[in-house]
């Protein structure tokens, strides 16, 4: 786990790069809520949208997940603790009055792109109001 990249993973650096293309600016691994230890992978601070770029076997993919067989009762708790982990940083965002976008790894990184477009601009257009929805369910 320890040769784990946290960041510029290939799946990131696509996004970024779409994103980019769709002249979307922001910042890279950012902390959006002060106090926590929890990064966004993407961060525009003008709109308060965080993205996160999740692999699905780390964060249980509906589609992708799998489980390890060897020591499988450990892995278990451990991709359950960061499901659980992802949904509380939704929660902080959410207190704080931003909105996330959560991206698989394994989705189309321009349609991904576009999406997050849609939540900057609209975010923009209206102000960082509290109560507006997040993202598209993600199965889970």
């Amino acid at each position: 786990m320890e040769r784990q990249a946290r960041r510029d993973t290939k799946p990131e650096l696509a996004l970024r790069r779409a994103a980019w293309h769709l002249g979307l600016r922001y910042r890279v691994d950012v902390k959006p809520v002060p106090g926590t230890r929890r990064r966004a992978d993407m961060v525009f601070p003008g709109a308060r949208v965080a993205v996160y770029v999740d692999g699905c076997f780390w964060h249980s993919c509906p589609q992708h997940a799998t489980v390890p067989k060897a020591n499988r009762e450990w892995w278990v708790d451990k991709l359950a603790t960061n499901v659980g982990r992802d949904r509380d940083t939704d929660r902080l965002l959410d207190e704080a009055g931003w909105v996330f976008v959560r991206v698989w790894e394994h989705e189309d990184s321009s349609d991904a792109a576009q999406r997050v477009l849609r939540t900057v601009r609209r975010r923009l257009r209206r102000g960082p109001p509290r109560s507006e929805a997040s993202s598209p369910p993600r199965g889970r």
